[in-house]
């Protein structure tokens, strides 16, 4: 099993992103995580896909894709040769006792306190992968209400 995480220029069309994942379902490969936005030219969008695979699988999501219209460009986004960042927002039950040592933890990862209720603290990190899963798992013992993570986005370096 691997991973690939592809960037993809597509155009900004309504369907873009059905028509994408399609793709992806029909053939049976597993998308781990996809992020849409618009590009500094707005008949344009970024698509960031990781997806996880066999190696030959891995390989014909590449080919697949170029095929569709609406993509103008793929490229891959290989570790060390981009930047690739998450979004992670938390919800972690707090009681008095336990406040600071969860904000203990949120000052070792730099996120950031985002909301603060009598009850409860809403942390922001945004990081690698790897990073948001360290910042989780040290978090397993405090009650977690809410998770949102928003899927990698990335660009290649220079």
């Amino acid at each position: 099993m691997g991973n690939i995480v592809l960037s993809l220029l597509v155009e900004n069309t309504s369907g873009v992103l059905s028509r994408v994942s399609g793709l992806f379902s029909r053939r049976g490969y597993n998308i781990d995580s996809v992020t849409v936005g618009v590009t500094e030219n707005p008949a344009y969008s970024r698509m960031t896909v990781a997806a996880s695979g066999d190696n030959a699988s891995l390989v014909q999501i590449s080919k697949q894709l170029n095929k569709l219209e609406d993509v103008v460009e793929i490229v891959e986004l290989e570790p060390g040769k981009s930047v690739c960042r998450e979004l992670v927002l938390v919800k972690v039950k707090t009681e008095k006792d336990s406040r600071q040592d969860i904000i203990s933890i949120a000052d070792i990862f730099r996120a950031n306190i985002v909301d603060v209720s009598k009850g409860s603290l809403i942390i922001e990190l945004i990081g690698t992968t790897s990073k948001c899963e360290a910042f989780l798992k040290l978090l397993d013992g405090f009650e977690i209400v809410e998770l949102v993570r928003t899927g990698l986005t990335g660009l290649v370096r220079g």
